[in-house]
């Protein structure tokens, strides 16, 4: 990989590309310092609308302990549940002995299948419900996985419940278990409907000047957020509350009721906090039903919180994969054609699809494309979403391929890329609403100092360690729920916003407060953001990149009515000091309200309510079509039946990203350290850029710990999951994580989303991977093709 040309070329092409960015730069573990279009504003002029750097609105309230959490409720009569797991992967339960359990002090019952407590099935996302798995735990004999529950202990405390749980002694027969995607006795099975083709692959393939044919796996994964899973539950009058942390209180909600077999009005969830969920969070697991059937059964509320163990098995994280890619192209770089088949580890019982084509399918230009998605029933719990589900395993290995592409023509991997770029969505030629690869493969290799390294494979070094550069590139889709906001406005001049939405972490609450203060022209200080209750207006799920811009839609239309009701409250009411004006003379500018010929001046909001005698004023808004039934609200607020993908009204939407790494290898002990990371995002508007480069920032550490140190380990003998605690399944510490540089190159698309707003949250984590990986290779000249990438592999 030597020619100059093609490296100047595709220089001056980002180049030109590049002006015009922002860029942010942090150090260590993600500690921002603003730069350029994302700079700090000086205090005398200081801005509070939408797209400044407002600090987050909780942010007092938690580092004070204020922020109560889910299971922080003090409840009077509250009784402790204490879960306890099978320790066998497959088989019968024959008996479990609970004398000794029940004979320890403040012991109020013990639920096994034996002594059970009836939990009906709930229905999951992929048939129109809420829930994530179809499992309820105690309900027979059956075991599943190690790590299942198998049953629950009640006490008047924790201490007891804990003890308790320790005694149960339990007789297995034991059954023949599948334990990773590729035992011998496993079961593939393909998923028709998520494959996509198109043209001649095989053809395509056969007439190409230059193959790749490679396989790629990545490992078990874990969620791990620091707030562990846990709720209380409160049946009362035939009612039930529940305090879980939920990044989807109303598909909790519509869980909660089918486990009970109770009407979904009786149910009520609350979250108004969120200690992390990274997806882990989007269903209430089977833990949560247990303890709702409890509390009906004993009527009084129940606690029950895993241990961090029992998160790694009381829940599913990203599961294992394995991928086929062959691409071919031409000499000159033309993709002519790519063959990509996936399988993923999925629950002995259920269906979990990580969509590894994703973005495979849609990222470069390529005449024939086929591929096909595999589940394989393991003894495991159901796997679940973990950050930027589908389209992270899918960039890696398309990402890692592409470089492999290069290398075998002798490209710049950036040459390559913009040599296969796509002016259209080749999956189904659509349009793109806005599209800012260009611009980020531009930003990012200027930042990182691309055009500079030596880029033939263990060329560099600095002493004892070699040098590598990588680079790929990434993208999420745009998802997007019609939801509901309502603003409370107050005649001392306080305004609430109410949604039932959640903050777990990604600052809905401040990014709330500013659109309302942004559309109403009011200080952000005087904004109240209330979330999290299933009392309040429906939204849909924190999940998949689309909270933030469903809820400034809604809100935004709120704000409009608001602004309506206020100027016709002006001009109808006979106390109002603008009564003798119309409506058409009238006029609603920086929070306040004047005749149309006057230029400033006028009587705020707080001054109209008081005199006409109003203590508040409540007006509501919401991004569903007109004539939306409550049906359908209901739906968006339960299910994913309101959903609109990507490719709603013809044109495809999608955030995008570009990834540049720096490695430094060690030669004797090969030991990896990340040495800088640089990412370039189109996100389109940014509503708040502290924010925004908090949640890339994250994203990216999250893949370095993917890329070099999570896995799963499963002991071949029992099915257990070893390593199921922080202090033997490594996530990255403040030590592990280099500098780090993000860059917005991303314009407002207003045909994504009604404020221009794309994806933040996922596609921080997308590209990360192969462009450690690759970079690696650079260092080495050694292609490590599994994740994590550990030294025994490279040694």
């Amino acid at each position: 990989m030597t020619q100059k040309n093609d490296f100047e070329l595709s220089r001056r092409t980002v180049m030109k590309l590049g002006v015009g960015v922002a860029a942010v730069a942090g150090a260590g573990a993600g500690v921002n310092i603003a730069r350029d279009a994302f700079a700090a504003e000086p205090a005398a002029a200081k801005v509070t609308s939408l797209g400044s750097r407002v600090s987050r609105a909780e942010g007092p309230s938690k580092v004070a302990g204020r922020a109560r959490y889910a299971i922080e409720q003090q409840l009077e009569n509250m009784a402790y549940g204490v879960t306890v797991q099978s320790t066998r992967p497959a088989g019968r339960i024959l008996n479990i002995d609970t004398s000794a359990a029940k004979a320890v002090p403040g012991v109020v019952d013990v639920y096994t299948f034996q002594n059970t407590l009836k939990i009906n099935k709930p229905t999951v996302y992929s048939k129109g419900g809420g829930a994530t798995e179809e499992f309820t735990p105690i309900q027979d004999d059956v075991v599943r996985f190690n790590g299942m529950h198998i049953a629950l202990v009640v006490a008047e405390t924790f201490e007891a419940a804990t003890e308790a749980a320790s005694l149960l002694k339990v007789d297995y027969e034991d059954g023949e278990a599948i334990l990773d995607i590729d035992d011998p006795k496993a079961k593939p099975m393909l998923i028709e409907p998520m494959g996509a083709s198109w043209g001649d692959a095989p053809a395509g393939l056969a007439s190409a000047d230059v193959k790749v044919d490679v396989t790629y796996t990545t490992a078990r994964e874990y969620n791990v957020p620091m707030e562990p899973h846990a709720c209380i539950a409160s049946w009362d009058n035939a009612k039930i509350t529940v305090w879980e942390p939920s990044q989807w209180v109303g598909g909790a909600r519509s869980v909660v009721a089918e486990w009970l077999g109770i009407d979904i009005e009786n149910v009520r969830v609350i979250s108004p906090y969120v200690g992390g969920g990274f997806g882990s969070k989007i269903g209430a697991h089977p833990h949560v039903g247990l303890a709702c059937v409890a509390s009906r059964k004993l009527g009084r509320p129940v606690k029950v919180s895993l241990t961090r163990p029992q998160t790694f098995t009381g829940l599913g994280g990203r599961p294992a994969t394995r991928q086929t890619l062959s691409i071919g192209a031409t000499s000159e770089g033309k993709i002519t054609s790519i063959v990509h088949e996936s399988w993923n580890e999925t629950a002995i019982d259920e269906v979990h699809v990580e969509a590894c084509n994703n973005v495979t399918k849609i990222m470069y230009a390529t005449p024939n494309f086929a591929s096909r998605l595999n589940v394989v029933p393991v003894n495991t719990v159901q796997p679940g979403w973990k950050r930027g589900p589908g389209e992270n395993p899918s960039a890696y290995a398309l990402e890692s391929a592409i470089d492999e592409l290069a290398y075998a023509l002798n490209m710049d991997p950036v040459t390559l890329r913009l040599a296969n770029w796509a002016d259209v969505d080749p999956s189904n030629n659509m349009p793109w609403t806005t599209r800012q690869l260009r611009e980020a493969y531009a930003a990012g290799a200027e930042a990182i100092g691309w055009w500079d390294r030596n880029p033939a494979a263990r060329s560099m070094r600095e002493g004892r360690e070699l040098v590598g550069y990588g680079m790929a590139a990434g993208s999420y889709p745009m998802i997007r729920t019609p939801s509901e906001a309502k603003i409370v406005l107050h005649a001392n001049g306080q305004v609430e916003v109410l949604s039932a939405a959640t903050d777990m972490g990604t600052g809905t609450y401040t990014i709330l407060a500013q659109t309302a203060a942004d559309y109403l022209g009011v200080p952000v200080e005087t904004v109240t953001v209330r979330l999290g209750d299933t009392a309040l207006p429906r939204s849909a799920l924190a999940g998949g990149s689309q909270q933030a811009n469903n809820l400034t839609g809604a809100l935004v239309k709120a704000a409009e009515n608001a602004r309506t009701a206020l100027l016709r409250l002006a001009a109808s009411d006979p106390k109002s000091p603008l009564q003798s004006l119309k409506l058409a003379e009238l006029t609603f500018e920086k929070g306040a309200i004047r005749p149309t010929r006057r230029p400033s001046g006028g009587i705020s909001i707080a001054e109209l309510l008081k005199a006409v005698g109003k203590d508040r004023l409540e007006i509501e808004g919401n991004t569903f079509a007109p004539g939306a039934t409550e049906d359908m609200k209901n739906a968006a607020d339960r299910s994913f039946a309101q959903l609109k993908g990507a490719t709603e009204g013809s044109v495809s939407a999608h955030s995008w990203c570009a990834q540049f790494v720096e490695v430094r290898v060690d030669e004797d002990f090969g030991t990896i350290r990340v040495k800088r990371m640089v990412a370039a995002f189109d996100s389109g508007r940014i509503f708040n850029p502290k924010l925004a480069e908090s949640q890339w920032i994250s994203g990216m550490v999250m893949g370095l710990g993917q890329t070099l140190l999570e896995e799963g380990y499963v002991d071949q003998r029992d099915g257990r999951t070893v390593n199921a605690n922080f202090a033997d399944y490594a996530i990255p510490v403040n030590a592990d994580i280099p500098d780090i540089q993000v860059i917005s190159v991303g314009i407002p698309d207003m045909q994504a989303t009604a404020l221009g707003g794309k994806g933040v949250g996922e596609i921080g984590v997308v590209g990360v991977a192969p462009a450690i990986g690759n970079a690696v290779f650079h260092a080495t000249g050694k292609r490590i093709r599994s994740l994590p990438i550990t030294l025994e592999k490279l040694v």
